[in-house]
């Protein structure tokens, strides 16, 4: 009985079995079109667990007569790349040119992937580095310029099928049935070789495999979420702008997505602080007083209790009335005091705590007694000399709450 896993034994061996990603390998497409006509360059293939990025590269390898070397950025250091560039030169001597696929290059060290960038511009290596992770973040600009950089894309439900189809043939004597074969496909997250583990252990199990079988062996869905990653940042911004756009739906939506993959309570909570005052303002000023309450709330309770507070929270932002204005005010403000001249501020607005200030009529003409409106008994203006006149903040309309 082999013990090599299944994703490894169903690795496909050429571009056309190669299922997924028809916006590179279709006909005419840009990694096909390299294949045939031999002209390989230095690549960084982007793009989520499972999407091929792994099998691409070892096909597009078989398919030059460079020799072929592959480092794990997991386990490699700068010496095992210096090692192999070594060599690179070595064989460049002899005509015979080398291609260097790295995985997770994203785990390179700054000073690692610097070593790879006179070897990569000078053509004694052809580069091709997998990552998980969006390279403008991952990757040093000097190597992103020596390199293109293509983007792969979660597997659909479609390609998973078919997929799960082709390895019912390998796992002889196995009865998939439909319901099974979409739990597989719903948990595995666009992931193939998810998607292949999971059939496999359920195969290890019964020969008949069903959709309970399925769920009780895979405990919980795979979530593409990495709290130091892309994912983080798309989740929390679509997060957001959802309740930007006062769709409480998609905002539980994109909360349950962060909680299921364990994303700090806290974190949500005070983005959700900043949102009241900056989205919400004073349209709505109960709202800062509602996020700030959740806030210390999911800090006492905790998880799994919080994530209802959180919830509570997301669905009043999304539902409350917006208006910019204090955000637009203070921006305006700022860029005002960064780029404008400063003018002295007037004198009937400063203090004159002395005898001496008052000669020089500090505080002059300025009259607060008498009025109940909130409002001094003067007329005098408030802002600098030169800026008289300018409007910063526009009040909302209040009232109109839909929360």
């Amino acid at each position: 009985m082999t013990t090599e896993p299944l994703a490894q034994r169903l690795r496909p061996a050429t571009l056309n079995d190669v299922i997924g990603q028809s916006h590179l390998l279709g006909e005419g497409k840009p990694l096909r079109r390299m294949m045939e006509t031999g002209e390989l360059r230095s690549l960084i293939f982007w793009g989520p667990p499972g999407s091929g990025k792994t099998t691409v590269a070892r096909i597009l390898a078989q398919h030059t007569k460079a020799v072929f070397e592959e480092l794990s950025a997991v386990t490699s250091g700068v010496a095992d790349v210096r090692r192999i560039l070594t060599e690179a030169r070595n064989r460049r001597e002899t005509g015979q040119s080398t291609l260097l696929f790295i995985d997770e290059i994203h785990r390179f060290s700054k000073s690692q992937q610097d070593a790879l960038l006179h070897a990569v511009e000078d053509g004694t290596v052809i580069l091709i580095g997998a990552t998980t992770e969006n390279p403008s973040f991952e990757v040093i600009s000097p190597l992103l310029s020596r390199t293109q950089v293509y983007q792969f894309y979660a597997l659909t439900q479609e390609e998973l099928r078919e997929i799960l189809v082709h390895a019912q043939k390998t796992l002889k004597g196995i009865r998939l049935g439909k319901d099974a074969a979409d739990t597989i496909v719903q948990l595995s997250g666009g992931d193939a070789r998810a998607a292949l583990n999971l059939l496999e252990l359920a195969a290890s199990q019964s020969a008949k495999i069903t959709a309970d079988l399925v769920t009780s062996i895979a405990q919980r869905k795979t979530v593409r979420y990495d709290k130091d990653g892309e994912e983080h940042y798309n989740t929390i911004s679509a997060f957001i702008k959802s309740m930007r756009g006062s769709d409480p739906n998609a905002a539980v939506h994109y909360l349950a997505r962060m909680i299921e993959a364990g994303e700090d309570p806290l974190f949500i909570a005070r983005r959700m602080v900043i949102f009241a005052s900056e989205d919400v303002g004073n349209a709505l000023p109960t709202a800062l007083v509602v996020a700030t309450s959740t806030m210390q709330a999911v800090h006492l309770v905790g998880f799994p209790e919080a994530q209802l507070l959180l919830a509570q929270c997301a669905t009043y932002l999304a539902t409350a009335p917006k208006n910019r204005a204090v955000a637009d005010a203070i921006g305006d403000a700022l860029h005002d005091v960064r780029n404008k001249p400063l003018d002295s501020i007037p004198l009937h607005l400063r203090n004159a705590p002395t005898k001496l200030m008052k000669q020089f009529d500090y505080a002059k003409g300025y009259d607060w007694s008498g009025r109940t409106d909130g409002r001094p008994g003067t007329n005098l203006p408030y802002l600098p000399k030169n800026l008289e006149g300018t409007r910063y903040y526009e009040p909302p309309k209040l009232g109109n709450s839909k929360a």
